[in-house]
């Protein structure tokens, strides 16, 4: 009887050991391995992703782009359809995924023992991260996730696209050959996607995305994608029904958000889609950031300088890693239009931009060289004055609150205020506030964008700018008040990193007295 009780204790502690060795090995071991590789090599589990090899044929329209002579051809042939199941599964009523997304200790996994984690839905936290947005709006990140490895030292060009830029998306694409992290806005139906006929627009813009994807195999390579998802037509609608062929109210602010929040590399471009790419910027500031990180013996022959005004310096890795400096690229466009449309044509180095800038008459000028205070405290003169091949910066001297360059700055800059809808003020509050906090800007003297030109629409254009006039006034006054008073309370009012704050916020004629009290006092 004894011995039949001690095989059952002996079988019972190897039983209970296997499993014990089953369940460590695979909280410890397999599970975070197969997390790092399914977040490394494939879409992130739960999100909706549109790539599937598996959909079936269904019926599309055709996919409508500009006729010109550049013209980009997408072969809907070689897109993958999406059938009714695509609808059913991939669109849940919130149009979110119910994950949960963990919050844990840094180098722990959630499953570890005695490592109790917080669960948050997925759905909850992008409501809270883009609550100032208007609503409904959805945000789905990563629909499409790049394939190709991404160092953390890249530059990611952000990006916002609706659907009638496809055609310069993917020119982007093509030249710039790097990560991009882009936000699309796809109309929000009023009833679920699986209940909408083959031609509704939200159908056709999802299936002319889709046909867009797989016309080229760097999008898969490059370009992660992210859905805006909402109904409004436009910023200011005239009291019209919301239509689901608008264009989101055109929220650039939070679709910005979006494209620089889920950007997997440290450092961002923030970049208009129709501006070309002319010069390697990305190269160089991958050099300055390899260069800074490598004993110096090893580089010893490059030939960039490293001086104080070298963008390898280590004064200017060390402040664009901190979030303190932020590397302007200067913009210019074609004086006539009609010129500006074909991107091959355009100059890639400065040696050949400087010819057609100082032609009689000039081709080439500062992009909106009419509208001064978008882009003249670049200082383009000095641009000018600089030889080719300097590899220098140099510092904006004289900012404007209407200052709008596209710069490369730390993924960890301040975020774009998301109260405005439409053209106007959208894009100048992102960098007001960037330089609030403590954000200098540095103009990149060997490097340049070249604007592709198209038809804008004025009269919209018009009557948007007239109310982001006021919202932006009102934005500038708050974020005085609001950094001014941070700093006061750190200690910090009077050190360099306010700088900006103070000098800029006197100039505001309605909290000028309050501003003066506060430094002075």
């Amino acid at each position: 009887m004894t011995n039949w009780w001690l095989k059952i204790l002996q079988y019972g502690f190897c039983f209970y050991t296997l499993a014990a060795v089953l369940f460590t090995s695979y909280v410890y071991i397999l599970s975070p391995v197969i997390a790092t590789f399914g977040l490394a090599f494939g879409p992130v589990e739960g999100l909706s992703t549109g790539y599937s090899k598996s959909s079936g044929v269904s019926s599309r329209r055709p996919l409508s782009l500009l006729t010109d002579s550049n013209e980009v051809h997408l072969d809907l042939d070689v897109a993958v359809p999406l059938d009714d199941n695509h609808w059913a599964d991939t669109w849940p009523p919130g149009y979110a995924s119910s994950e949960k997304v963990y919050m844990r200790r840094p180098g722990a996994h959630p499953q570890a023992i005695g490592n109790p984690s917080y669960a948050l839905r997925e759905e909850t936290m992008l409501s809270k991260a883009f609550s100032e947005a208007m609503h409904p709006t959805r945000i789905i990140p990563f629909y499409f996730k790049a394939s190709g490895s991404i160092d953390a030292d890249d530059v990611t060009i952000t990006t916002l696209v609706t659907s009638n830029r496809f055609r310069v998306l993917k020119q982007l694409v093509e030249r710039y050959r790097g990560p991009i992290s882009v936000t699309i806005h796809i109309p929000l139906p009023l009833h679920s996607f699986a209940s909408l006929g083959p031609d509704h627009p939200s159908k056709t813009a999802l299936n002319n995305l889709h046909a867009l994807y797989a016309s080229s195999p760097l999008f898969s390579e490059f370009v992660d994608v992210h859905l805006a998802l909402s109904p409004f037509t436009s910023a200011l609608s005239g009291g019209r029904v919301p239509s689901p062929e608008g264009e989101g109210g055109r929220q650039f602010n939070v679709w910005r958000n979006a494209a620089r929040l889920f950007a997997r590399s440290d450092f961002v471009m923030m970049l208009d889609v129709d501006f070309a790419v002319c010069t390697d910027w990305r190269g160089a500031v991958r050099d300055a950031l390899r260069a800074a990180a490598t004993p110096p013996i090893r580089h010893a022959a490059r030939t960039a300088p490293k001086g104080r005004n070298g963008i390898n310096s280590a004064d200017m890795v060390r402040m664009l890693r901190e979030g303190t400096a932020a590397l302007v690229v200067p913009a210019f466009e074609y004086v006539k239009q009609e010129e500006g449309v074909d991107q091959r044509t355009f100059p890639a180095d400065k040696e050949a931009l400087l010819r057609l800038v100082k032609a009689a008459p000039p081709v080439v000028a500062s992009f909106h060289a009419s509208w001064a205070a978008g882009h003249n405290s670049t200082d383009y003169e000095k641009f000018y004055s600089i030889p080719p091949g300097s590899h220098t910066v140099y510092k904006v001297e004289h900012y404007q609150s209407a200052y709008e360059p596209y710069v490369i700055t730390s993924k960890r800059v301040s975020w774009c205020d998301e109260r405005f809808a439409g053209y106007g003020g959208n894009k100048a509050a992102c960098l007001f506030e960037m330089y609030l906090s403590g954000v200098s800007f540095y103009v990149l003297s060997d490097h340049f964008l070249i604007h592709q030109s198209h038809k804008y629409e004025e009269e919209a254009r018009r009557e948007e700018r007239k109310s982001n006039r006021k919202l932006y006034s009102d934005f500038k006054e708050e974020s005085c008040l609001r950094y001014l008073y941070r700093y006061y309370r750190e200690g910090t009012l009077r050190t360099e990193r306010a700088a900006n704050a103070r000098e800029e916020c006197k100039k505001i004629k309605n909290i000028a007295k309050t501003v003066s009290q506060l430094i002075n006092g």
